[in-house]
């Protein structure tokens, strides 16, 4: 289990590298929601989502050997952004793994930080192209099955808790889980009166199945939420979220685009889909918890096209 002393020393080591997201109490979502709410922004964080912490961590973390022979990553999206601007940053040569469906503009971002782009038929093959170029020589900076990515995910829950007033439940998106092992390894320590709650979207159901199955299962993925979009967590995040994780909510597609669409109008932010699920989510944790909740909701990630976000709203047929 990652301990809240390897997150903070972690957290100093990224220091110099990334931002310090906001903290902030929002008044448009406790309207919205009937309870207040603070919220973590971590949409403002370098590369558009918190995936650049965990990135640094780990490449910050690599020997000489290493950082000249270089790294690779598979990511629906914001993983493969993270590693390639920070690695660029870093001077280390990244090579990005993703599958054709990841959103354009994160295979443009990506490519133009300087990596070498590759491109697979889905989410099992990025993986599996990944691991054979593992062998080959690179270093593998895995999305989540990392401990020290994880503890660099962790920092996004120890400013949280280090920042935001009171809270009775945090709410955390989870695709292979590494941020929410992070986070509710930083947060049971620090505040562990905090109920720590996952959400996903329906056809991107990693952890939730795991949660069901006793361990890791390959999940079929559908979900237009790529950033979500795990084929399996893996047993670290697993170990996590069954020790330290209240629930793992599902929501469908459609509530998690409705979210971009309500944060935008009511928070005043532009977040994707993965932080979109964060509002229908929370409206389920409220009907389970009652009345006095004070929600923390940890918006993730920003890299969301406006054409995208208008194409998939008229998908469901959203206003």
């Amino acid at each position: 289990m990652i301990g809240i002393t390897q997150i903070e020393t972690t957290a100093e080591r990224i220091a110099g590298h990334v931002v310090r997201t906001p903290t902030v109490p929002s008044p448009g979502l406790s309207a919205l929601l009937g309870a207040p709410v603070t919220a973590k922004l971590e949409l403002l964080q370098r590369t558009g989502s918190f995936k650049a912490r965990g990135a640094t961590a780990k490449l910050l973390s690599l020997g000489e050997a290493e950082r000249a022979a270089g790294v690779v990553a598979v990511s629906g999206g914001n993983h493969g952004i993270a590693l390639a601007v920070m690695a660029s940053a870093l001077h280390v040569k990244a090579t990005v793994v993703m599958p054709r469906s990841a959103p354009a503009r994160s295979l443009r971002i990506a490519e133009e930080a300087g990596a070498s782009l590759r491109l697979t038929d889905g989410m099992d093959e990025a993986f599996a192209t990944a691991a054979r170029l593992r062998d080959e020589g690179l270093t593998l900076v895995h999305p989540f099955d990392d401990p020290v990515v994880v503890a660099g995910q962790g920092t996004v829950g120890l400013e949280f808790a280090e920042d935001a007033g009171p809270l009775t439940d945090v709410i955390v998106s989870v695709g292979g889980g590494g941020l929410i092992a992070g986070v509710a390894a930083a947060l049971r320590a620090l505040r562990p009166g905090v109920r720590i709650w996952g959400v996903e979207t329906e056809g991107a159901q990693a952890m939730s199945q795991a949660l069901a199955a006793g361990g890791p299962v390959p999940v079929p993925l559908s979900s237009v939420v790529t950033t979500l979009s795990a084929p399996a967590v893996s047993r670290l995040t697993y170990e996590h979220a069954q020790a330290l994780v209240e629930d793992v909510l599902v929501v469908p597609d459609r509530a998690a685009v409705q979210g971009v669409l309500d944060l935008a109008e009511h928070a005043k932010v532009w977040t994707e889909p993965a932080a979109g699920c964060l509002l229908p989510a929370a409206r389920q944790v409220l009907d389970r918890v009652g009345p006095g909740a004070r929600l923390g909701l940890v918006v993730c990630g920003g890299n969301a096209a406006l054409t995208d976000v208008l194409d998939w709203a008229r998908r469901f047929g959203l206003r």
